[in-house]
């Protein structure tokens, strides 16, 4: 398996534990406030390529010092060869973090059945109403979402919910129907959307801090453990 990138060291990845972060290249969506649009391309080689055999022993070097791995993308669970390489970490001792948009429910039943997955995070993009414009996409069906919200949510591993909140995009009353959707969830995280030269849409803007607490009033109404990512 190829990989775009491989950060060596990250203690925000994966909440509690000192990790390893690796991207993997492509992705279904086309969200226009993506950070890592350079990563969305699944045709397209990887600018800074990475063997999985280079991270394997590369992981076989810290271990003792890492606790574990995050793998995130563009969307990781798009590869068939995934399950190998996380069999591959699981020999190594590693604890395994997974990002998701939700795009694969199959592939990530198939991870949680085998224990290939100790913790995922799903970024939850919008209300089901407004899923099809904030992936960028014409037509968007959100089963698949709501298929992967839902094996989340029944609890064989920690998982946490977040959302970029971005002004033009997010509305009070998405933060309303989002929680209405995923009421009984243990955790849900908004983030501030920050602006870059790698988005694919120029001109969004992060939302007020007062629309934020707004929002995450509202969330709180359906998910008492809602916070703001930072604060």
């Amino acid at each position: 398996m190829l990989f775009s990138g491989l950060q060596k060291l990250t203690l925000l990845d994966y909440p509690g534990h000192v990790a390893c972060t690796v991207f993997t290249q492509g992705c279904g969506y086309r969200c226009p406030f993506c950070q890592n649009s350079s990563l969305l391309d699944a045709c397209r080689a990887p600018e800074n390529p990475v063997l999985e055999e280079d991270i394997l022993a590369f992981l076989k070097k810290r271990q003792g010092t890492l606790d574990g791995i995050c793998i995130t993308g563009g969307e990781p669970l798009m590869h068939e060869e995934l399950t190998d390489f996380l069999l591959s970490v699981r020999k190594l001792g590693f604890l395994v973090k997974l990002d998701t948009n939700g795009s694969q429910p199959e592939r990530l039943e198939a991870l949680l059945r085998r224990g290939l997955i100790d913790m995922a995070a799903m970024d939850i993009k919008n209300s089901l109403t407004h899923y099809a414009r904030t992936v960028g996409l014409a037509h968007f069906d959100t089963t698949p979402v709501q298929q992967s919200a839902r094996l989340l949510m029944e609890g064989r591993i920690p998982f946490e919910f977040r959302t970029t909140v971005v002004d033009e995009l997010h509305s009070e009353e998405d933060m309303r129907e989002i929680g209405l959707w995923l009421q009984g969830s243990e955790n849900y995280f908004l983030q501030y959307y920050v602006d870059s030269d790698n988005v694919l849409r120029r001109g969004l803007h992060a939302p007020s801090p007062a629309k934020m607490e707004a929002c995450a009033a509202l969330l709180r109404s359906f998910i008492p453990n809602t916070r703001i990512r930072g604060d």
